[in-house]
This record gives structure tokens, C-alpha cells and sequence, in this order.
């Protein structure tokens, strides 16, 4: 049965930040559940699946005390990954002798340059078509990818719920140039600890 607006709470907007009444323990409590059902079942597609489309169900049935899911943002990253499964077993060809030409150092600044620009998800999936990678140039990638992760908004995950979250210090825009600059230090400092260790 659907509520009326006048039976819904008084929450409308979306922003969990901006919530003044309380969600139910048992919400919370049923959320937990899900939580662990999906970790449980990751590698078993039926039983994920099934518990994804149980959550949406009661997301739906329990509305009022929810704030409002937006599933386009994580089918747009779903279907990234899933092209970028597709389509980068095909660049093996060209990528292969390219990083496998690379030692540790400029494999890492390479990493770390490129996921200013790329999902640093991309970048350490194409390192994974080079044959013969040792241990330490996997390490240079994924180091370089997650130091480089801060220079851009869309490198990693975190960033855009970061911006979701501190939006109302930017007037609704981050300059990217701006991003970049704040985020060189950190970014070189962080690259250093990674290089020396």
C-alpha cells in the first residue's frame, strides 16, 4: 500500500546529511543483514543477485524511512567495469610491450600520471594483460594508481562522495585545476612513501 504525502515523514530531500528524523533500529538492523548476505554470497551471482533485488523490494516497501536510492551513478560504474572487462582483454596486443618495458620507477609515475586522467581501476586492470609481471612492478602499478587517485574527482570511488559531502564549502563546483593543485603535495608526499618502502 502506498502512502500519501500527507502519512509520509516530513524528510523530501535526498541528501542524508540534511535528515532530522530518525531511521528505525530494525531498518538498520534489516540494512546489516543485506550487508552480509552480499559479502557471504560475492562470488555466488544467483544468491547476490537475488539478495540485490530483495534490498530494492524492501527499499521500496519501507520508503518513508529511507532516503531515496538513485541507482543511476553505480549501473553507469556497473557498466564501466563491465566494458572495461569486454573491451581491455582486446588491448593486450599493445599494452603488454609497452608496460613490460617499463622498470619500477617510471611504471609507478606512469600509474600515478594516468589516474589523474582514468579510473585508476582501468589502469591496474591493463597492467593485469602483461605476462610475466613480477611482484614489485604489480606493486609500482597499484601504487602509482592509488596515489594518483586524489589529483581528479574521477579516479576513485571515494572522490565523488567526498564532493557530495563537502559541496556546500564549493558553491556547487570544483575546479579541477584547483583539486589539482591542492592535492600535489599529498599526492608527492604519499608517492615518496610508497617509492621508499
Amino acid at each position: 500500500m502506498l502512502l500519501s504525502e500527507a502519512e509520509r515523514s516530513e524528510f523530501r530531500d535526498p541528501d542524508w546529511d540534511q535528515r532530522e528524523d530518525a531511521v528505525p533500529v530494525w531498518i538498520t538492523l534489516v540494512h546489516l543483514l543485506f550487508m552480509a548476505w552480499t559479502i557471504i554470497n560475492a562470488h555466488h551471482g544467483a544468491l547476490f543477485s537475488l539478495g540485490l533485488l530483495f534490498f530494492l523490494g524492501f527499499a521500496q516497501v519501507t520508503a518513508q524511512h529511507q532516503n531515496r536510492i538513485d541507482l543511476q551513478t553505480p549501473l553507469l560504474v556497473g557498466f564501466f567495469l563491465a566494458g572495461l572487462v569486454i573491451h581491455g582483454g582486446l588491448q593486450g596486443w599493445w599494452i603488454a610491450p609497452v608496460l613490460g618495458s617499463l622498470s619500477e620507477v617510471p611504471l609507478m609515475l606512469g600509474a600515478t600520471l594516468l589516474s589523474a586522467f582514468n579510473d585508476n581501476a582501468a589502469i591496474t586492470y591493463l597492467s593485469t594483460l602483461v605476462p610475466g609481471f613480477t611482484d614489485s612492478l604489480k606493486y609500482a602499478v597499484v601504487a602509482g594508481a592509488v596515489t594518483g587517485g586524489g589529483l581528479t574527482v574521477i579516479a576513485n570511488a571515494p572522490n565523488p562522495a567526498g564532493q557530495s559531502l563537502l559541496k556546500k564549502h564549493f558553491d556547487d563546483v570544483v575546479a579541477p585545476q584547483a583539486l589539482f593543485l591542492a592535492a600535489l603535495a599529498p599526492t608527492s608526499i604519499l608517492w615518496l612513501c610508497f617509492a621508499f618502502l
